[in-house]
């Protein structure tokens, strides 16, 4: 079952936590998340699994920024999310990606009990001016049926920025 826009606002503060929540952004069944200054890009265009993949910081400016096709940009929402007892998912809004910016690639299934900001796999099918503070996404959250155990891998747990990759401490 998916949680309609009023019963998130209504946990909001409870097991939800949004920060900054603003009531203008819930939807019939989700509520929109806002795209933050900051990104990373990977530094080799080749990148290895194994391997931890260095990556540079890229800051929007105010007059926006031009993204190129064929990259990978990492981005992450201005705002603090934490879920107990429910499933939080991800997807990009329907106006951003009928202009070719897919914001959330292939990883939008948070994990119960998951706390910190969502970190954003953008990549665009054209060239595309992006800016920061746009509702870029939306959360929306599942009930979860049986047991369950909280969400605790010390991999993004927690986060404070944009997060690149950790999949190579799989692997060590």
């Amino acid at each position: 079952m998916i949680l309609s826009g009023n019963e998130i606002a209504a946990r909001q503060g409870k097991d939800i936590v949004i920060e900054p929540f603003d009531p203008n952004r819930i939807n019939p069944n989700s509520y929109n998340l806002s795209l933050h200054k900051d990104l990373l890009i990977y530094d080799r265009h080749a990148l290895d699994m194994k391997e931890e993949n260095t990556a540079s910081p890229l800051e929007i400016p105010e007059e926006g920024l031009l993204l190129e096709t064929g990259k990978l940009y990492l981005g992450r929402t201005v705002e603090y999310t934490e879920t107990q007892g429910l499933v939080p998912m991800l997807e990009g809004r329907s106006s951003i990606g009928r202009l070719g910016l897919f914001v959330h690639i292939t990883a939008g299934f948070g994990d119960v009990g998951f706390k910190g900001f969502w970190t954003l796999e953008m990549f665009c099918v054209q060239p595309i001016r992006i800016y920061a503070g746009v509702q870029i996404c939306q959360i929306f959250y599942h009930s979860i049926e049986g047991s369950y155990q909280t969400y605790s891998s010390g991999k993004y747990q927690n986060n404070k920025g944009v997060q690149p990759s950790l999949l190579f401490r799989d692997f060590q």
